[in-house]
This record gives C-alpha cells, sequence and structure tokens, in this order.
C-alpha cells in the first residue's frame, strides 16, 4: 500500500511542479496589458520580456613560450597562480643537460574571469609563441542537473515524511529502500554539479615553457680537406663503435665456447659407452682349430 502511495505521491508532486512551471511562464492577461500576444488561444510573454539565462563555459587552453631559463619562469608562473586564486595541477621540471634542453610543463587552474589577465603575465615571463583558447558551453547540463537535483531532493523529503508515518514493517522496509536508491542518484548528481561548477569556475590552461639556447644543426664539409677530414673522424668512429661492439660479445663468445665444450664432452662419453665390444683377440683361433683335429 505504501508502495501505491509513494509512487502517487511522486506522480502528483512531478504534474504539480510541470503545472506550476508552466503557469509561471504564461500568467493571465491584463485588460490593459499590451505587451503580450495571443497565439493559438494561449497568451505568451514576449521574448525580451523572459529572464536571461547565464551562461556558462568550460575554458580551457594550450600556452607555449620561450625563456632563458624555463624552471625559473615555471616557478614564477605557479606564483601568480597563487596571487591570482587558483591553482597548480600538474608541474614537471626538466633542468638543462648536455644531451636535453631545459624546459617545464604546467596545467595550472586560473578563475575564469582572470584568463585575460593570465595570458598578459605569460606574456611578460618570456615569448609566446602560440595561444589557443577553447570554450564550451554547457549551460543546458547545468540546468538539467540543478532540476534533476531538486526534483531528487522533494522525493527524498517526501520518502522521509512517509517513513516517519510507516503503519508496519513491510511499508518501512520498502520506503526506506526507495529513499536509499533516491539517496543514491541525489549524491551521484551533486558530485556531478559540484564537478562541473568546478570546471566552469576556473579556466584550465596547459602551459609549455621551453629554452631559446638551441643550438642550429652543424653545417657539412665545404671543401675536399674538410671531406677527408670528415670521413676520418667517421671512421674513428665506425671503429670506436666496433670495438664496443666486440667487447661486449667476447664473454658471450667464452660463455658460449664452454657450453661447447661441455655438449662435446658428454657426446665423446656416450658414445665411448655405446661402442660396441670388439672380437677377441690373442690365439682364440688356434684353439678353435686344435677342438676340430
Amino acid at each position: 500500500m505504501l508502495s501505491a502511495i509513494v509512487v502517487a505521491t511522486l506522480t502528483l508532486a512531478g504534474c504539480g511542479e510541470i503545472d506550476s512551471d508552466s503557469s509561471q511562464q504564461t500568467p493571465a492577461p491584463s485588460p490593459g496589458d499590451s505587451s503580450q500576444m495571443e497565439i493559438g488561444g494561449a497568451v505568451q510573454a514576449p521574448a525580451k520580456d523572459q529572464a536571461p539565462t547565464d551562461r556558462q563555459e568550460i575554458i580551457t587552453g594550450q600556452v607555449a613560450l620561450t625563456a632563458d631559463d624555463p624552471v625559473a619562469v615555471g616557478r614564477q608562473i605557479v606564483d601568480k597562480v597563487d596571487d591570482l586564486g587558483g591553482r597548480v595541477d600538474q608541474l614537471t621540471e626538466q633542468p638543462g643537460s648536455d644531451d636535453q634542453d631545459a624546459s617545464s610543463s604546467l596545467t595550472i587552474r586560473v578563475p575564469a574571469d582572470s584568463l585575460t589577465r593570465t595570458l598578459d603575465d605569460l606574456r611578460e615571463l618570456g615569448k609566446v609563441t602560440s595561444v589557443s583558447v577553447t570554450k564550451s558551453d554547457v549551460t543546458m547540463q547545468s540546468q538539467d542537473l540543478d532540476a534533476r537535483i531538486n526534483a531528487l531532493t522533494a522525493s527524498v523529503t517526501r520518502l522521509q515524511g512517509l517513513i516517519t508515518s510507516a503503519a508496519n514493517t513491510a511499508d518501512l522496509i520498502e520506503a526506506e529502500k526507495a529513499l536509499s536508491e533516491r539517496q543514491g542518484e541525489l549524491d551521484s548528481l551533486t558530485a556531478q554539479k559540484r564537478t562541473l561548477s568546478d570546471q566552469v569556475a576556473l579556466a584550465t590552461l596547459m602551459v609549455d615553457v621551453t629554452s631559446t639556447d638551441v643550438e642550429p644543426p652543424s653545417p657539412g664539409p665545404d671543401n675536399f680537406w674538410e671531406g677527408v677530414v670528415a670521413g676520418w673522424n667517421a671512421l674513428l668512429s665506425a671503429i670506436a663503435a666496433g670495438a664496443v661492439v666486440v667487447g661486449a660479445l667476447i664473454p658471450w663468445f667464452g660463455f658460449v665456447a664452454v657450453i661447447a665444450l661441455v655438449v662435446y664432452g658428454a657426446y665423446r662419453l656416450r658414445r665411448m659407452y655405446n661402442r660396441p665390444p670388439g672380437p677377441p683377440s690373442g690365439p682364440a683361433p688356434e684353439r678353435e682349430e686344435a677342438k676340430t683335429q
């Protein structure tokens, strides 16, 4: 019985919300009101009289810049993000070495309304080589989450009241089961709304800072003598590389030789034990002739 009451309550509540929304959107016309017009028997307000909807956007971007000291610039970016009230989600620093140039990679979150200021600050820290900003409209998604959260909140409140007035144990268990399902859905939607609000409030920028000290590739030989020198150096490099390879293979050669000697010795012993006995030597044939005589 309680389940029927729960279903009926939710159905009536949903219908009531729909009717209340529609009644708010289409108010009754007044005789002297010329700002409304009647279309198909229904009175509708012009679009300019409707309340504007706040546009909600998720802003993401990528910025690449060069600087003399990428590591130091990366730390300055962290300080500026803190000053703006944002946060740094990821930071990677690569100090310079003989084989690799210095670099910094950051993923920063800054207030969406401070995006322009952030880009200006980055331009002051180095030479910006590329900027890419993308805005995704999530207004409908946010409104849908709000509507579902409000409906589930009202449903949870009604189920809590039904649990309080449950007449028997069976009705109480059924109502608690329904309440548990509604509460789980409500918690999930609330978490989604919280994540979406964080993405809207804070823009996400991926910043890559590289070094400007990039050595140009060395030109090739320009004359015969330079070609000879380059060839000689290449030959020495090849000999050195070959010597390294041979040195690395020598232990393997020794190991293979030992294994081969062990296998060969085992083979010789097996042949020795499996060799068939030969005919007896000595005067055996003479004794046989004496017996025949």
